[in-house]
């Protein structure tokens, strides 16, 4: 994600478990096309 992008703009992508939007951070840069849960609640946790 080059520099100077707007928190607007940054890519999004929706939560398989609770179905939230979650936005791109520079934590997740490198595994952002692996990612399919907002967090670590939603991953380890079986959909009610």
């Amino acid at each position: 994600m080059p520099n100077g992008v707007k928190k607007a703009n940054l890519p999004q992508k929706t939560c398989l478990r609770c179905g939230k939007p979650f936005s791109w951070r520079k934590k997740w840069e490198k595994v952002w096309e692996q990612l399919k849960y907002c967090s670590e609640k939603c991953k380890k946790n079986p959909k009610k």
